[in-house]
């Protein structure tokens, strides 16, 4: 079994240690806030002092974090895990961060010496808990395969991309088919409830038609139940639809429905929803309509 240095432990991160703990690796984990360690502890985690203590003569350096800033501060730089990993270490970024940052990350572990991916995943809090995560992976195929043993462990399958960044596009590409759908969804709902059709029957059509998907079912019964507890925060979202908009311009490619998107999810963030679920756009554009999805 590996020596594991986790840092990071939201919602995801925690999810992903534990994991790692179940099969069996050694694993020292870190977070700012300390107590938010203590059940990774209970399961036989060592819990370091700092991510310099965490990363320490460990054979895989892993961390998921917030965004590019937080990525940044904790990788890159003087006392960055980059910096601080051992020889022959691989370094793996599970955050969903920009390819421009990724790309940096990739040269800062190569002017070292050391191996790194850029690993973003797919999924929420059970997945994560479970082990069921839809990884996908940029960077040296070898490097990969040498991971294996870390990354089979969080994910539910496993999908190389291709060489560095291919990850972090990959996950920007699968969140824009999310946002889309999380939009579409509010757009259908709000107008069916508007012309008089109830919204749970109209979601017992999307169960059976040809464009049903598992975000319609799912959150759809979420917002009829009034149900936006956090698996992937709203705030997140928006954070994810500004780098979708930065890669697009980026490479040249107008993207109409992230910016339709980002502006519903701007309002709701700034009207106190950021912490609520991403389906929580659903609540803007309904309430934008004057119309209530909850079932009575």
């Amino acid at each position: 079994m590996a020596k594991v240095g986790f840092i990071g432990l939201g919602t995801m991160g925690s999810g992903m240690a534990g994991s790692l703990l179940a099969a069996g690796h050694q694993v020292s984990v870190y977070n700012r806030t300390a107590d938010k360690a203590t059940p990774l502890a209970r399961r036989g985690a060592t819990v370091a002092g700092s991510a310099t203590e965490a990363v320490a003569g460990a054979d895989f350096v892993m961390y998921c974090l917030a965004n590019d800033a937080a990525v940044e501060a904790v990788a890159l730089g003087e006392g960055g895990v980059i910096a601080d990993a051992a020889a022959g270490a691989i370094v793996i970024d599970l955050s969903t961060v920009s390819p421009e940052l990724g790309a940096r990350e990739h040269a800062a572990a190569q002017a070292r010496g050391l191996r790194f991916l850029d690993a973003p995943v797919f999924g929420s809090k059970a997945e994560a808990a479970a082990g069921g995560l839809w990884v996908v992976v940029g960077g040296r195929e070898e490097d990969f395969e040498a991971a294996r043993p870390v990354l089979e462990p969080i994910s539910a399958t496993l999908h190389y991309m291709g060489p560095a960044t291919s990850g972090n596009k990959m996950k920007l590409v699968g969140n824009l088919c999310v946002a889309a759908q999380l939009q579409s969804l509010g757009d259908a709902l709000t107008l069916a409830a508007k012309s008089g059709l109830n919204p749970r029957d109209v979601i017992g059509v999307l169960d059976v038609t040809d464009f049903r998907t598992p975000i319609y079912s799912a959150v759809g019964r979420n917002v009829v139940a009034g149900d936006y507890a956090p698996a992937f925060a709203l705030h997140l979202l928006l954070k994810d639809l500004g780098l979708m908009q930065d890669f697009a311009a980026e490479v040249g490619v107008d993207l109409p429905v992230v910016g339709i998107t980002k502006q519903v999810a701007e309002q709701g963030v700034e009207s106190g929803l950021g912490d609520l679920n991403a389906s929580s756009i659903i609540k803007v554009i309904s309430g934008n309509a004057g119309v209530d999805l909850t079932e009575a």
